[in-house]
């Protein structure tokens, strides 16, 4: 169950980032709404991950997840560069994630 806490929380994190291009300063209300659920539902998430994943191994694919998730969006939604190294640079990251959780055995 921890690694379903965790994947959510990345995801509540992706949405949260997202949230704070969209509530210009918390000056949307709306936008900063989805910002304060979706902040402080990573939280919590995470928090319920931690509980039996490493610390170490379950912030390092949080963060990772909310790095690579709102790389891509940015390039798609923001139309941020989509130039090779940053791609690469990305894999890297999902490489990273991918070999976090598949060095921890249960």
């Amino acid at each position: 169950m921890a690694w379903v806490f965790l994947f959510t929380a990345g995801f509540s994190e992706i949405i949260f980032a997202l949230s704070l291009k969209y509530n210009e300063g918390f000056t949307k209300l709306y936008p900063s709404i989805v910002t304060a659920i979706s902040g402080g539902a990573s939280f919590y998430l995470l928090m319920l991950a931690i509980k039996t994943l490493p610390l170490g191994t379950a912030y390092a694919i949080w963060t990772g997840m909310g790095a690579v998730g709102v790389a891509f969006l940015g390039i798609f939604l923001f139309k941020e560069s989509a130039d090779w190294v940053r791609i690469m640079s990305i894999s890297f990251i999902v490489i990273g994630i991918i070999g976090l959780k598949l060095s921890h055995v249960e």
